[in-house]
């Protein structure tokens, strides 16, 4: 019996131990309040523990506070603003408390500390990941406003890695290892990373479209791919390049490298090329490239083949070492060069950053305007610019090589040589009078400027460049020198033909992501778009059914007369009532005159029934009713008498498409306006004509002031 007492005396004690621990850390975890580390109420503003965070940081800095607790405090106080600072954890702090990640911040002092290092008592004990990051990846937490106002815009130059994940995420954990190295890995080359906690950035995840994880994003030119494979180093690095674009740079061989290298008066960009030993563009290339895509042509060659065997002698390449050769408007000789074994992206990026203009680029819309003529700002970063404008016609070609051979003897910090094409740019040449070589200097946003022309323009002779040079010199001395005033416009965008192939190329991207979704997206996240597209085409089809119902019914009246009944028709009041009712304002009510509304809405109609003011306005189908208007015709002889009017009786059919009738049912009367066709005829500058007929002769008198021709009675329905 005591045998059996003494393991259970031990799993008492050991059970008092663990709650003993779990009693303090609980505590401990209770006792941190980030309001009470701030001094703050919850009632306090974003901008108030701005306020508050920054005077605390500054008093407890442990190099300014020799306070021994000062560090403790410091951390507290860093950990109780990365709560309270960001709008969404406050609003979940507020709303649940304490925070996994703040436990891991506090440090535990004593056994506790001690028990934990030892026998590594965490939450994996309960079977739980373990709660909280490394600090290490602090620096990559990204939120929703520095996602949009940092990742998005700078996704246009280099693209970014994003992984999704959340504070109790198992397969976190088994991914986190290979996560390390692709960082390792790709972010020295100059990818972007970014980690987005899924449970603290709801609308991060929401605008991301990803609400599991872990997940892993690619973020270029503003657009989010998903990562729908095994999570391996080589993957991740293959999914990085397959972000980028295809056509960054362009295999060069003795073949192409005369037109590769030429273009750049047609592309207005210098050239790159990179020799190395190894048959696929490297990563790092294609990245550098990515980020000057808009300034500079990257072009590969390859040392191993035999097709580039010309290309290394001309350039005299070393094979030992990878060469980067830059060329400008002189193809024959590159204007910079750089050769190292261990290339790295930053002596790579400020090689060609250096060099991301030509010696005189020509300026084909607004941006680079400001990039190479920048507005004036202090009076030590002075930018000239000499501008010549010029034609693209082959008679300016010795002018223009002139020029370009100036500039490139004349090389300043403070000058800047350009050139636009006249016909390209004529609002800019009208503001300068046309001058051909211009020196000017950049006021304001608005356009304003001061220039001054060069003396006897410029056709590329020596005293053209004697007179360029004195007016150079005599600007550095004065800046005054320039006097005359100008607002400039803005410039032409010569590039825009180029949209419509942006356009078809985002265009293609868009559907070919729809399609990356739609083959690896889970069923069930796609539930609601289906539902809305389902609803939408359900929507569509119904309206189209009911409509369709709807003009079937409103033609069955016409096609189901009733024979037996015509007099009751006729007599009937709720019927005339009906289709004879007066239209409602601003409404004009047509209907069809046919046997059925014949009594009600011509006979029978009479003043007192329309006494609105307004007339009742009816159409007669000529192809289903074509013996009435000749018989109406016959019944009147004055409207016959005319030889207009003679064809329907000789025989002959009679179109009277276009004719107006305005009949009086009381008074027994009717007029016929008839179309007059100009240009066949001499009408005398008369529209229409009229003709009248009546059921007597006394109300043919009384009538011949309303129109002028004879009157006789209209058949008594419609044939």
């Amino acid at each position: 019996m005591g045998g059996l007492c003494r393991p259970l005396q031990a799993s008492m004690v050991w059970l008092a131990v663990l709650l003993l621990l779990l009693g303090e850390t609980v505590n401990t975890a209770q006792e941190f309040d980030p309001y009470r580390v701030l001094g703050l109420t919850k009632t306090a503003g974003q901008a108030e523990v701005k306020k508050v965070y920054k005077r605390l940081v500054r008093e407890w800095h442990p190099d300014k506070n020799n306070d021994p607790g000062a560090e403790d405090m410091f951390i507290k106080i860093t950990k109780s603003y990365e709560i309270l600072g960001n709008v969404e954890r406050r609003a979940n702090y507020d709303r649940y408390g304490q925070m996994e990640e703040n436990k891991q911040g506090q440090h535990q002092q004593g056994f506790n500390r001690h028990f934990h290092n030892s026998f590594y008592f965490d939450e994996s004990f309960f079977n739980f990941p373990r709660s909280g990051r490394d600090f290490s990846d602090s620096k990559y937490l990204l939120d929703h406003a520095g996602f949009n106002s940092k990742v998005l815009p700078d996704s246009f130059k280099r693209p970014y890695l994003i992984k999704i994940t959340s504070e109790w995420c198992f397969a976190c954990v088994h991914i986190e290892p290979v996560w390390r190295e692709a960082v390792q890995e790709l972010e020295p080359l100059g990818v972007g990373i970014g980690i987005v906690d899924i449970g603290y950035e709801r609308r991060l995840a929401n605008q991301l479209g990803v609400h599991r994880t872990p997940s892993i994003l690619g973020v270029v030119n503003g657009r989010v791919t998903v990562f729908h494979y095994s999570v391996v180093r080589e993957h991740l690095r293959q999914f990085v390049e397959d972000l980028l674009p295809q056509r960054l740079v362009e295999k060069v061989t003795d073949k192409n490298y005369v037109s590769f290298l030429g273009s750049w008066h047609v592309e207005n960009n210098p050239s790159v090329l990179l020799f190395d030993q190894v048959p696929a563009v490297p990563l790092l290339y294609k990245l550098t490239a990515f980020a000057f895509k808009d300034y500079v042509r990257f072009g590969y060659v390859d040392q191993g083949l035999t097709e580039t065997s010309r290309l290394l002698h001309q350039f005299n390449i070393n094979s030992y070492a990878p060469t980067m050769l830059l060329f400008k408007e002189n193809t024959e000789q590159p204007a910079d060069i750089i050769q190292a074994k261990g290339m790295k992206r930053q002596i790579m990026e400020e090689f060609v950053s250096n060099n991301k203009y030509l010696c005189v680029p020509r300026l084909v819309n607004q941006h680079l305007f400001d990039e190479l003529c920048p507005i004036k700002q202090f009076h030590r970063r002075r930018k000239y610019c000499v501008l010549l404008i010029t034609g693209e016609e082959p008679g300016f070609v010795p002018g223009n090589q002139a020029f370009l051979t100036f500039a490139s003897s004349n090389t300043k910090d403070v000058l800047r040589f350009t050139y636009v094409y006249q016909r390209q740019q004529q609002p800019l040449c009208q503001a300068l009078l046309h001058n051909q070589v211009v020196i000017l200097e950049r006021r304001s946003p608005g356009g304003k400027a001061v220039y001054r022309s060069v003396i006897g323009g410029w056709n590329g002779s020596d005293d053209d460049k004697t007179r360029l040079h004195e007016q150079l010199e005599l600007l550095q001395r004065d800046p005054s020198y320039l006097s005359y005033d100008a607002t400039l416009p803005e410039l032409n965008n010569e590039l825009s033909p180029m949209f419509l192939i942006q356009w078809i190329n985002a265009a293609y991207d868009y559907f070919l992501q729809i399609y990356d979704d739609l083959l690896f997206s889970n069923w069930r996240e796609m539930m609601p778009i289906l539902s809305l597209i389902f609803s939408a085409l359900f929507i569509l089809f119904g309206t189209v059914i009911i409509q369709a119902f709807s003009d079937s019914g409103e033609e069955k009246p016409p096609q189901k007369p009733k024979p037996k009944n015509p007099p009751k028709t006729e007599d009937s009041p709720g019927r005339a009532n009906t289709s004879s009712r007066p239209p409602k304002k601003d409404f004009v009510e047509v209907t069809e005159l046919t046997n059925i509304t014949y009594i009600s809405n011509l006979v029978k109609l009479r003043p007192d029934a329309t006494q609105c003011l307004t007339l009742h306005f009816s159409f007669l189908n000529a192809d289903k009713h074509s013996q009435w208007m000749p018989s109406l015709l016959e019944s009147c002889p004055t409207a016959a008498r005319g030889d207009e009017y003679s064809s329907p009786f000789s025989g002959r059919p009679r179109d009277f498409t276009g004719h107006v009738l305005a009949l009086n049912g009381h008074k027994k009367y009717f007029c016929l306006f008839r179309p007059v066709f100009t240009g066949d005829t001499d009408t005398g500058g008369e529209s229409s004509s009229s003709s009248s007929s009546s059921f007597d002769e006394g109300s043919r008198r009384k009538s011949r002031s309303r129109c002028d021709n004879g009157h006789r009675s209209w058949p008594d329905g419609t044939n």
